[in-house]
């Protein structure tokens, strides 16, 4: 019977590549790597795992910090309590991931998926891309896609607005101000429908609200009105 070929893979420290660990076995794997190197106690700062697949992975209290997980697949990790301070997480799949309690202090989130994140107790401050897309006081414009054209929103003064680590906005009310076709021209409908839920209909001078508004900023794609506040985010949106 042929037998599975013994796969050593290592991990660099990010800035002088050396290897900080290395692990051999049968059909070795990046995670089961990452998840020996924790077993054993391995100091993992500064590590290189850029782009690695660490889907579901335990990496409760892991030592991260500093590492390089610019667009890892992290989806599902259990990361409670682990130390991410200083890591650059840019562009990361953090879906689902379980971050309470975590350290992200300074951490790079920018463009990181964190929709249905626990952050619950984690340590955001000084974070990169954790503020708001959105002004966080006063009344503002914004612009969103539905029904192939662009919708003007004056949000107001006591909306409710809120936004993950993307350009895109959530807010629980908006003035319809203007319905207009995608080149910028005033539309000669009145009325469009979201793409999303066709019954929630925008017409040009009424507020539209949304009553289940999600007050979790890292639920990206939770109720809300969803809109950008550059015209051209919105006309490029997919």
């Amino acid at each position: 019977m042929e037998s599975t070929k013994q796969i050593k893979i290592e991990i660099r420290n990010r800035w002088t590549g050396s290897v900080v660990f290395e692990y051999t076995k049968e059909g070795n794997t990046i995670t089961e790597t990452v998840l020996d190197a924790i077993r054993r106690g391995a100091d993992l700062r500064d590590a290189d795992l850029c782009g690695a697949d660490l889907r579901g992975s335990n990496l409760r209290s892991a030592n991260l910090c500093d590492a390089d997980l610019c667009d890892a697949n992290l989806c599902g990790a259990y990361l409670r309590g682990a130390n991410l301070c200083g890591a650059y997480l840019r562009g990361a799949n953090l879906y689902g991931a379980d971050l309470c309690d975590a350290n992200l202090c300074d951490a790079n989130l920018r463009d990181a998926n964190l929709r249905d994140a626990d952050l619950r107790g984690a340590n955001l401050r000084d974070a990169k891309g954790c503020y708001l897309s959105c002004p966080t006081e006063g009344s503002f414009i914004g612009w969103k896609k539905a029904s192939g054209h662009i919708v003007k929103l004056r949000i107001p003064e006591d909306a409710r607005r809120s936004s993950a680590t993307g350009h895109k906005c959530r807010c629980d009310k908006a003035y319809v101000m203007e319905i207009q076709n995608m080149d910028g021209t005033k539309a000669t409908e009145d009325t469009v429908r979201s793409d999303h839920d066709k019954n929630f209909v925008y017409t040009v001078g009424a507020t539209v609200e949304v009553p289940d508004f999600d007050d979790n900023r890292w639920s990206e794609c939770a109720p809300g009105i969803h809109f950008f506040i550059d015209r051209r985010a919105a006309v490029e949106y997919q």
